[in-house]
């Protein structure tokens, strides 16, 4: 019995972690020592800030770790509609491609 909650628990973590879209980048120690730069911005490490293209990141000795916060709907009648991303509030809406005025219904989402 133990075995079987131990395998429910890692499904559980595994699907959490893999929902997210996250990536890496190398730090470049030529261009500092003391954090991380990012669009011309010097992060110090163990910092963390919501980027202009709606990812999360944060300032590791290594690399900077980027993760987004906007959830992407994929469960939509793509035919019919399609989706409209606002920057502002890093977010996306699904409308009808004939009538922008209605929204469609999304099924599910990912990210």
């Amino acid at each position: 019995m133990k075995w079987f909650l131990g395998f429910f628990l890692a499904i559980g973590i595994l699907v959490t972690v893999c929902d997210a879209y996250c990536f890496f980048q190398l730090n470049n120690q030529k261009e500092s020592t003391e954090g991380c730069v990012q669009s011309g911005k010097l992060y110090e490490f163990g910092t963390t800030w919501q980027s202009e293209d709606c990812h999360t990141c944060s300032c590791r000795q290594r690399a900077i770790l980027c993760c987004s916060i906007a959830h992407s709907p994929v469960g939509y009648d793509t035919d019919k509609c399609e989706k409209i991303f606002n920057k502002d509030a890093c977010s996306f809406k699904v409308v009808e491609k004939t009538d922008p005025s209605k929204e469609c219904e999304v099924h599910s989402w990912v990210g």
